[in-house]
């Protein structure tokens, strides 16, 4: 079974992400920040993050930086998601290193079809 960490300070956020995945069949894991983001990731080694690109204390461009320092998920698949997209973010996450960028709210089959393309991809 493949395990996604969810990484979002918002509650609802992160308990309709974790309803839509475990449904289709994944493991999922929850961190309130950036920071548990990264101690939930080096101690789970998930096969796929979702970050916020926006939380207190580390945002998801810092998380994604930390990972990438380990050489043990320069592999892994990281998804950045925001409710705030401006124009230009998009680029700013794509350079950054995240695999793929989606804003909020995000349609479920969306979220349903780029978690298995990037999981795919990542085989």
């Amino acid at each position: 079974m493949k395990r996604v960490l969810i990484a979002d300070d918002k509650e609802t956020s992160r308990e309709l992400i974790r309803t839509v995945l475990e449904g289709s069949g994944y493991e999922v894991s929850e961190a309130n920040d950036g920071l548990e983001a990264v101690k939930y990731a080096r101690e789970l080694h998930p096969d796929l993050v979702i970050l916020d690109l926006h939380m207190p204390g580390l945002d998801g461009f810092g998380v994604l930086a930390e990972l990438r320092r380990d050489a043990s998920f320069a592999g892994t698949p990281v998804m950045a998601l925001t409710a705030s997209a401006m124009q230009g973010d998009r680029e700013r996450a794509m350079t950054a290193g995240f695999d793929s960028y989606v804003s909020k709210p995000i349609p479920l089959m969306t979220l349903r079809q780029e978690v298995l393309r990037l999981l795919s991809s990542h085989d």
